[in-house]
């Protein structure tokens, strides 16, 4: 688990030291809250206009013209724009920049319908600055950091109108106190939400990692792999990569467990799981997974280049120098390696790729183990893989790894 995975390192700055890890977190909860954001700017557009009814029927005075200047000319075009960036195309990379902007603005905008009302109206119109506080925290999808920005900005236009005599005093220091209370709550409120969506976000993480990924060595498990091969070779298809699957057994592992039991055979598999992890991964996209025994999906690797990554298998394995005295006639343990590849344009298929490998494979176990073994679709129309050119001594290998 990345080093970002740990919640304490993350609880007062509300972000993951592992940069990777906080685009992800970003991603999953902007993506599950779209249709609330949604839902909230709808219900945000009937509350600016429902205001604007309210004012016209219950709040008559002089001075109705300015308040409609920012209410139509300014806050309800802001809702207009957002509710159309929650849509499913422009939302992922339009909607964060955008309301980062428009809150602000929508709120200066309420200061101005504040600072536009007569003194009979403005405690009532005040009071709107508010709900426009705990919308900001709550309902816009704005992080702690950019909501608290958002608000404070609220108080300071609020605090310079009242400063510039545009506000009774008494009015003005009563709001900014209520504004005050309302952020501390509203406030503490986000941040407590967010951090538990975060908490929630790692939980849901490890559970994934320990469903993905084998108990004992930690690699993918098979489950996982298959999910993960379908996007690797539609990646690899459309990509126009060629991609080789190499399948590994230990040799004579039966016969390790049996002489030296099953926690020293748990102990051997890490090792030499570990090791063939670090021979054959070599690009991002490359997977080592537990299939059974071992399987690598190299994506963009040729046959020339899988075989020379068996190779380091085989070596890595071996210099681990693991004693094993059921191996026959060797005293130390090793893989026997399976090896198929498909070229840029043949066929993506994982499931047949799989089948040639394991033909490999017990070619290899065949040939006296400790060996690669390649096999490729072209060999199956001459009906026996055995027969391929990798029979000579240059491309079987057994101790001289």
């Amino acid at each position: 688990m990345p080093t970002g995975d740990r919640p304490a390192r993350a609880r007062l700055k509300l972000r993951f030291p592992d940069g990777e890890l906080e685009r992800h977190f970003l991603m999953s909860y902007r993506a599950a809250a779209r249709p609330w954001i949604r839902i909230s700017i709808l219900v945000a557009l009937s509350t600016v206009l429902g205001f604007a009814v309210i004012d016209h029927w219950l709040l008559v005075g002089p001075r109705l013209a300015q308040p409609d200047v920012w209410r139509f000319g300014l806050q309800l075009p802001l809702v207009l724009i957002m509710l159309c960036l929650t849509g499913t195309h422009l939302y992922p990379r339009w909607y964060q920049p955008a309301i980062q902007l428009a809150a602000p603005l929508f709120g200066v905008g309420s200061v101005f319908l504040a600072v536009d009302a007569t003194p009979a109206q403005l405690p009532l119109v005040a009071a709107r600055l508010l709900l426009a506080a705990f919308f900001f925290y709550f309902m816009l999808g704005l992080s702690f950091k950019a909501a608290l920005r958002t608000n404070l900005l609220l108080i300071a236009a609020y605090a310079c109108a009242a400063l510039l005599g545009k506000i009774a005093p008494t009015v003005a220091a009563y709001s900014l106190f209520v504004l005050f209370c309302a952020n501390l709550i509203g406030g503490a409120g986000c941040y407590a939400l967010e951090y538990a969506n975060r908490v929630a976000f790692l939980e849901r993480r490890r559970l994934a990692e320990v469903a993905a990924h084998d108990g004992l060595t930690g690699l993918l498990n098979r489950a996982a792999l298959e999910e993960q091969a379908r996007s690797l070779w539609q990646h690899a298809r459309v990509s126009g990569l060629p991609v080789s699957v190499m399948l590994i057994d230990i040799d004579h592992f039966k016969a390790y467990n049996d002489h030296y039991g099953h926690p020293a055979g748990d102990r051997c598999l890490k090792e030499v799981t570990a090791a063939i992890a670090g021979a054959a991964r070599r690009r991002p996209l490359d997977v080592v997974a537990r299939y059974g025994g071992e399987e690598i999906i190299l994506v963009g690797s040729d046959r020339a280049e899988a075989t020379q990554a068996a190779a380091k298998v085989l070596r890595a394995v071996t210099e681990l120098g693991i004693a094993h005295e059921g191996a026959g006639t060797r005293s130390y343990l090793t893989v026997s390696v399976g090896i198929t590849s498909v070229a840029s344009g043949g066929k993506y298929a994982h499931e047949d790729a799989v089948l040639l490998a394991d033909i490999a494979l017990y070619s290899a176990k065949r040939r006296g183990r400790n060996a690669w073994w390649y096999h490729s679709e072209a060999d199956e129309g001459g009906g026996a893989g055995d027969a391929h050119a990798e029979a000579t001594p240059g491309g079987l290998l057994r101790d001289a790894v």
